[in-house]
């Protein structure tokens, strides 16, 4: 354990030409790695007839893989799949002409069509690219979370919060994301109805050929919950094997009634919204079903304000 510890604690410490540099000797040896212009570079693992397609940035892999590699390398090369990661260096959207030209070289390699099934994930400004490049690989799976459909100001100028990426193009090659899933396979874009821009921006992705999945109360950072909640690995292995739907996402997303952190925020939305007994019943839910000392507390003054307004809790449901 400790060997492991210090083996990570090594790998953190990389600066970034370090980084850099064992990317590159790794993904010489797993396919190839290769920089795409000033921003961007595209790491390539060549196993099997699966390919799973992932956009990451620097400061994501770096923050929170061990390894220091790319999450989707390490989902697939675990099960003998292939994966593609297209990485940025800082908040670029994947908008690039070198990315586009990356893209187009495959294109015109028919490089999607050596494999049997490939799935397209991203979140957040990597889930607009996930879904904006999908067009390249007719018929693949593409699973966003939270993306942005546009930044054009024209479509998208009510989204305030990136303001300084309105000089950046939206309007040309692989634009406006809603348009280029029109080839995909099946495409499904994981939101939080509560959280007003996300919502906007995924209303702009309906169509025929997308699957919306609302998620209320999983905030503004949805792809950390989802992560926290241990849904990610899960979702990208079901769609890398044929298996993932609407219906299996609504099985996994089960699991954050086992999260305390989803508890909480649930807790504070209903605490915000005035509603204590509702608030009641989510933390007598946490306390005696995930025996949780905090909600345990938060129960008990709870109960005492309900008294004194005339009102008790209903009799818990049995197990």
């Amino acid at each position: 354990m400790q060997a492991e510890t210090d083996a990570t604690t090594d790998l953190a410490a990389l600066s970034p030409a370090q980084w850099a540099k064992r990317l590159e000797e790794i993904g010489d040896e797993a396919g190839y790695c290769e920089n795409l212009g000033a921003r961007h570079r595209v790491f390539f693992s060549d196993q099997g007839p699966v390919l799973l397609v992932t956009f990451e940035t620097v400061a994501e892999i770096r923050a929170r893989q061990p390894d220091q590699l790319p999450m989707g390398h390490a989902i697939a090369a675990s099960r003998g799949w292939s994966s593609l990661t297209v990485i940025a260096d800082g908040d670029t959207w994947f908008r690039d002409r070198a990315v586009y030209g990356y893209f187009d070289r495959l294109v015109d390699d028919a490089f999607f069509e050596d494999f049997d099934r490939v799935v397209f994930f991203g979140a957040g400004m990597a889930g607009y690219a996930a879904a904006a490049y999908a067009v390249a690989a007719p018929g693949a799976t593409v699973i966003a979370l939270a993306p942005q459909a546009t930044l054009e100001p024209r479509i998208a100028g009510w989204d305030h919060r990136f303001a300084r990426m309105r000089r950046t193009s939206f309007s040309d090659r692989y634009g406006y994301a809603p348009d280029m899933l029109e080839g995909a396979g099946e495409a499904y874009v994981v939101f939080d109805p509560l959280e007003a821009m996300d919502a906007m921006h995924a209303a702009l992705f309906r169509r025929p050929y997308v699957t919306a999945l609302p998620c209320p109360t999983l905030g503004p950072n949805l792809a950390g919950m989802l992560d926290t909640l241990g849904m990610i690995e899960p979702m990208l292995v079901a769609a890398c094997e044929g298996r993932f739907s609407a219906a299996a996402f609504w099985r996994l997303y089960r699991l954050r009634r086992d999260s305390v952190r989803y508890l909480r925020l649930l807790a504070a939305r209903t605490d915000a919204a005035g509603r204590p007994f509702l608030t009641a019943l989510v933390a007598r839910n946490a306390a005696h079903r995930l025996s949780s000392p905090r909600f345990r507390s938060r129960l008990a003054q709870l109960e005492e304000v309900l008294a004194v307004k005339g009102i008790t809790l209903p009799p818990e449901r049995q197990r």
